[in-house]
């Protein structure tokens, strides 16, 4: 499923419990992430599944629903 595998990516890259990333966590607000590591995971999300996500998409990836959603999508 889309949603464990980007689970997955961001407890490897950011080092936080599984218990703090579910659906409606905010990238920003939730995990501390700065524009820099959200750029990162993006690289790693378009690593995972093979895609490359349109940069003007990136700005509305706020939460990890937001990704699961655009994935989900394609």
């Amino acid at each position: 499923m889309i949603f464990e595998r980007v689970r997955d990516i961001i407890i490897k890259q950011l080092e936080v419990n599984e218990d703090i990333v579910k659906m409606e966590t905010s990238f920003t607000d939730d995990l501390d992430v700065d524009s820099l590591t959200l750029i990162e995971l993006i690289a790693d999300f378009e690593d995972e599944f093979g895609i490359e996500i349109e940069e003007d998409k990136l700005e509305d990836m706020k939460t990890v629903k937001d990704v699961v959603d655009y994935l989900e999508a394609l």
